[in-house]
């Protein structure tokens, strides 16, 4: 997690928004605050956290509210929720989760936990997103392997053909719609190699290294908060 990650905070209560944004911005964090589910809905148009820490009792529009209706958009869909409650109500938690919330915390919270299971939920997000960097960069692999394929047939059907062109007497024209083909295939070949390179290159920017993300994975919570 080299990059700055930027954390939303919602909650009714301003001393516990006042409290995550100086702790947070002390360890090096982003912070945007919002009092209740409306103004955070705004703010994640604007401020595209990585994650949120949601409150889920609130006036206008509670945490469960909030959470439907970012987990239904395709937009905000992957930003992680963990949720805060002072219900300890089993069913109140597994309907949480089944929202789509990554973490679930009761009131009243211990910040060093807190913090851990940030860390945490961000480095699962970041690994979950080098996963799918690769898995992108093995389908543009597969794409173009599948398009040099069926270029290649068709280039050696072209040339049977042209074979068969020579071999008759006064057949230029045939002989040079032949090659015509195979010239036009061949620049389709070219473009559609030179076009996977410009989009592996661009998933390359954003990947980090095997050897990096694992240390990262790793690292202990604990000297992370030190």
């Amino acid at each position: 997690m080299n990059a700055q990650k930027k954390i939303l905070i919602v909650d009714d209560e301003e001393l516990n928004l006042d409290f995550f944004e100086l702790m947070l911005s002390k360890l090096g964090f982003g912070v945007e605050k919002a009092r209740d589910g409306m103004e955070a809905l705004e703010k994640v148009k604007r401020f595209m956290p990585d994650l949120v820490l949601l409150d889920n009792i609130m006036p206008r529009m509670t945490g469960w509210e909030f959470t439907k209706k970012i987990k239904s958009d395709d937009r905000y869909r992957d930003i992680p929720i963990i949720m805060f409650s002072a219900l300890d109500d089993i069913k109140d938690k597994l309907e949480g989760f089944e929202l789509g919330v990554e973490d679930y915390i009761t009131k009243p919270f211990n910040f060093s936990e807190v913090l851990a299971r940030i860390r945490v939920v961000l480095r699962n997000r970041e690994l979950f997103a080098q996963i799918a960097i690769r898995e992108d960069r093995l389908n543009l692999a597969e794409e173009l392997n599948s398009g040099i394929k069926k270029i290649l047939v068709d280039l050696t059907k072209n040339i049977d053909d042209l074979d068969k062109a020579a071999a008759k007497k006064d057949n230029v024209p045939e002989i040079l719609d032949k090659t015509q083909q195979i010239r036009k295939r061949i620049a389709e070949l070219d473009a559609k190699i030179e076009k996977t390179y410009t989009e592996w290159d661009e998933l390359k920017k954003n990947e980090i290294k095997l050897p990096v993300l694992e240390t990262n994975f790793r690292k202990p919570i604990k000297s992370e908060q030190e």
